[in-house]
């Protein structure tokens, strides 16, 4: 839940903190942490990193499928 949250971007991380049960910010980045290999903060910058680098790559693709199919 707290992964799809920081994915939207909708929530600040105290708020998806609150949201998801924690008391504060700081239990939730260590839990956070310890499931997932890096805090929060970054996790979401690396998930952003990630979508801009799909979307580059099928912009780059979309002329090649373009003339495949036509």
């Amino acid at each position: 839940m707290a992964k799809q949250m920081l994915r939207d971007g909708d929530f600040s991380i105290a708020d998806i903190a609150v949201r998801v049960g924690y008391e504060s910010e700081a239990a939730f980045n260590r839990a956070f942490k310890r499931s997932a290999g890096s805090p929060p903060a970054a996790w979401r910058k690396g998930v952003a990193s990630a979508l801009v680098s799909a979307a580059a790559l099928l912009l780059s693709t979309e002329p090649w499928i373009a003339a495949l199919s036509g």
